[in-house]
């Protein structure tokens, strides 16, 4: 009897915190850029209010994006499942004003949605069978009106990560509940995603 292919261990699996932790520890972390996109700085100015705008930074891995939204004035969550990751973000922020958490973006506790979600990098790192619930967790976690902002890798590779993504298939994964505002191509694109990153702002319906 010819038995059955045995399931891949932990890190080989995109979906497990072991494949990033496996990553952070061997220094092979291709998608850490080093600083705050100018897209970034231009859609989100220091805030005017005195209670600052909260902000959601998925997949944070070292989390430059949101030490620098910190900086800021930004009220900011940084979210990653990987512990590695989360150690690593503790070296890049050190004594900082927001909130550092080790969990799991599909299903960890908030107590009310942000004004921002801020995606890169965050996509295209999971297996494409997670995608379905990438659009209303993303419409749980953002007020209607405020934005899914970011940059989203688009390629018809199939293998991955990074996995890229149609504009169609974006398109179904995203508008039941965004509406897109703007669509540009990355001023200064990560290397790994070979040119296929685009800045896109997305307001919550």
């Amino acid at each position: 009897m010819t038995q059955a292919p045995s399931a891949k261990p932990d890190h080989q699996r995109p979906e497990l915190p072991d494949f990033w932790d496996k990553r952070f520890a061997a220094g092979a972390t291709p998608w850490d850029h080093g600083s705050a996109p100018a897209e970034l700085e231009a859609l989100l100015p220091p805030p005017a209010s005195a209670t600052p705008p909260r902000i959601l930074v998925p997949g944070c891995g070292h989390a430059r994006e949101a030490a620098w939204l910190d900086q800021r004035g930004w009220a900011v969550t940084a979210l990653d499942f990987a512990p590695a990751a989360i150690a690593a973000a503790r070296e890049v922020l050190g004594e900082w004003g927001g909130e550092l958490r080790c969990a799991d973006f599909f299903d960890f506790p908030v107590a009310a949605p942000y004004d921002v979600v801020y995606e890169r990098a965050f996509l295209c790192a999971l297996p494409r069978k997670l995608w379905p619930g990438y659009g209303p967790r993303a419409a749980e976690l953002v007020r209607p009106g405020g934005y899914l902002a970011g940059f989203f890798f688009f390629s018809d590779e199939p293998k991955g990560p990074p996995f890229g993504i149609g504009a169609a298939e974006q398109e179904a994964l995203l508008s039941p509940w965004f509406e897109r505002m703007v669509d540009a191509p990355a001023q200064a694109p990560i290397p790994v995603f070979a040119g296929g990153e685009r800045w896109q702002v997305w307001r919550r319906r």
